[in-house]
């Protein structure tokens, strides 16, 4: 039996309001928390991304998410997708879903059971830089239960230059999935 953990499109949030740089003890904490995708490798971002997600489930007592190249691939590949087609949602506008995408990519394939799970972003200029996004994500209650969610084990990173909407100043594009095979 499949178990599927939807988020509604409403949980996706678009970075648009303006607040400090990160704490100092997760930005010393993290290297490269600061890091954007537009200045910085795919490397770099995704390995920010995972270490500031990884100290949020560590205050909660959670055990760290790994990084999984097949839900990298499916969230690389949404992330760029969005960009490149100017839209903003977990789901494409050929109808495929987010399970849908990491089935795709194969992190699903061997599995009869699983769960995931998706969160989305957006920013331009000081409000891509992943330490902003993982904060914004930890103050939107659908979001922060999803890096919150005690079973989850993987985790895949996209981020990417570019905006759904097309900014003078570029920004960043970030998918994150989840997920646990049982």
């Amino acid at each position: 039996m499949f178990r599927l953990l939807a988020i509604a499109a409403v949980a996706a949030v678009a970075v648009f309001a303006a607040t400090t740089e990160p704490p100092v003890a997760v930005a010393a904490t993290c290297a490269s928390a600061n890091a954007k995708p537009i200045d910085s490798s795919r490397a770099t971002v995704s390995r920010a991304m995972l270490c500031l997600i990884n100290v949020e489930r560590r205050k909660h007592g959670l055990r760290a998410l790994r990084l999984e190249p097949r839900l990298s691939k499916a969230a690389r590949d949404h992330s760029r997708d969005m960009v490149r087609r100017r839209y903003f949602s977990h789901t494409t506008p050929d109808g495929i879903g987010f399970a849908e995408r990491i089935r795709g990519a194969g992190y699903l394939t061997t599995s009869r059971r699983w769960r995931v799970g998706e969160n989305i972003a957006w920013g331009w200029r000081r409000r891509d830089a992943a330490a902003r996004i993982v904060r914004e994500w930890m103050h939107s209650p659908p979001h922060r239960e999803e890096i919150l969610e005690p079973s989850f084990r993987d985790v895949g990173i996209g981020a990417v230059a570019g905006t759904p909407r097309p900014l003078p100043r570029g920004g960043g594009t970030f998918t994150v999935d989840f997920g646990v095979r049982f």
